[in-house]
């Protein structure tokens, strides 16, 4: 075990990073970390094909009802992120390990149990508009709904829209 080294250099390559270190005693050790590489990304499938695959005839005009609302707030067309989720612009991230890439600025997923909406801010600035929604869950920064009759969906425009500003205010955008 070696006490507090000191890392000479740092170099990023791929999915990489490369690290130099000179130990108290003077020796010299190389760490190579490995990150994982994000599964889920952006790619050519076609949205529409995403949607009109929805069997449930309410679940389907829900995720039609969002995909408007989406492109209205961001100004998006929408894209498929891996093979069930859509998402709309996008922002760079990078964080202090060296790891970075690009995600989605907001989406959603039709999964089996509920629609799975992503407010990428979380909702820690958000508790009074959750109270005003309706019926939903939350994860970190996903929000569960049934079906958008169980909500108010001015509200749920506003929770995205407040999100949408609040990314490109934070990161960098497109």
């Amino acid at each position: 075990m070696f006490i507090n080294p000191q890392i000479i250099t740092e170099k990023q390559h791929h999915l990489s990073i490369f690290r130099k270190f000179r130990t108290p005693f003077g020796f010299i050790i190389y760490w190579r970390e490995i990150m994982a590489e994000l599964k889920t990304k952006k790619n050519d499938l076609n949205v529409d094909d995403y949607l009109n695959e929805i069997d449930d005839p309410g679940r389907k005009n829900d995720c039609i009802t969002i995909h408007q609302i989406m492109k209205n707030i961001t100004g998006k067309p929408g894209s498929m992120w891996g093979d069930s989720i859509v998402g709309y612009g996008s922002y760079h991230y990078k964080y202090a390990s060296g790891r970075e890439g690009d995600w989605m600025l907001t989406g959603f997923s039709n999964r089996k149990q509920s629609i799975s909406l992503y407010i990428m801010s979380g909702f820690e600035k958000y508790q009074e508009l959750l109270e005003r929604l309706g019926k939903h869950k939350t994860g970190k920064s996903c929000l569960y709904i049934n079906a958008l009759n169980d909500i108010d969906v001015e509200v749920l425009k506003e929770m995205i829209g407040s999100s949408v500003q609040f990314m490109r205010e934070k990161y960098e955008t497109e």
